[in-house]
């Protein structure tokens, strides 16, 4: 059955780059992003890693922690780490990468697809929050690389949503107008947000939100 939002993220422990790692352990109270490949040495794959390596401050500003996962051993692992920062100007990678070869977290996460990968991992992306509740999942084809401002974006808007009560809209950004639940009346609006709001209809509330 396929993995769905809001669900405790499955607890695994598995070999890798950094040791062996029993994920609810490993996450603790921190936001997770496990983003997975087919194999090691892939092209898209490896300005991907490289990508998440740079993106190190943004991650832990949002007290994210990345783990990437590939069907591959330790050893061949790191090879490919080798091929990263050579080829990627990313600096060392120094998140972990898991060795999925006996397809354990795979087979939890629901990421061999058929008729698309017969015997590989696809390309997904599962945000866990502190929780351990899967708060998001991306799959992506082969041929695309993955857009990991999207997923800070996405993170960034989920973090606001638990902290208040809105709803981010189409194309926002950290600093934009949100829009007020409809679950909130407008009294209870005059006292969670009392710099006011713009009504567009009843149901469509903008508000602008401290920085």
């Amino acid at each position: 059955m396929a993995l769905q939002l809001g669900q405790i993220a499955p607890d695994f422990t598995q070999d890798s780059t950094q040791g062996s790692i029993s994920f609810h352990k490993w996450l603790g109270d921190s936001w997770g992003v496990l983003f997975s490949h087919p194999k090691d040495f892939t092209p898209v794959c490896t300005t991907e890693l490289g990508e998440v390596q740079r993106l190190g401050p943004e991650w832990e500003k949002r007290g994210v922690k990345v783990i990437a996962l590939s069907v591959d051993g330790v050893e061949s692992h790191k090879g490919w780490q080798a091929d990263i920062t050579e080829t990627q100007g990313c600096g060392p990678v120094t998140y972990p990468i898991i060795a999925d070869a006996d397809k354990t977290v795979s087979k939890l996460y629901d990421m061999i697809h058929p008729e698309a990968e017969p015997t590989l991992t696809v390309r997904a992306v599962y945000v866990i929050d502190p929780n351990k509740k899967i708060r998001l999942i991306l799959t992506y084809p082969p041929s695309a690389g993955r857009n990991f401002q999207e997923i800070l974006r996405a993170i960034d808007s989920l973090q606001l949503t638990d902290r208040q009560k809105v709803a981010t809209p189409v194309n926002w950004k950290q600093g934009d107008p949100a829009i007020i639940v409809p679950s909130v009346s407008d009294e209870q609006a005059k006292t969670l947000f009392p710099q006011g709001w713009k009504t567009v209809k009843p149901y469509l509330r903008v508000v602008e939100l401290p920085k």
